[in-house]
């Protein structure tokens, strides 16, 4: 399993966490999603082959949550 972790701008509400941590969660090859409301991260546990960092980042900025940085956990 690898672990990633996206540095994302301030969350505004808790909403917002359900939303990404749902359509992450669907996704093939994702184990977990964590967001980490106050610290503005994405902690996401998946199957490298299945899905990727990139495939992942894009889920997240399509939900219209831009990704400032991403760093392998």
């Amino acid at each position: 399993m690898n672990k990633i972790v996206f540095q994302m701008e301030p969350l505004t509400c808790p909403s917002c966490i359900k939303k990404i941590e749902h359509a992450l969660g669907k996704q093939p090859g994702v184990v977990s999603a964590t967001v980490l409301f106050h610290a503005g991260k994405v902690r996401v546990e998946y199957d490298a082959t299945e899905i990727d960092g990139q495939q992942i980042q894009h889920i997240i900025e399509n939900l219209g949550y831009p990704v400032l940085s991403k760093k392998s956990a």
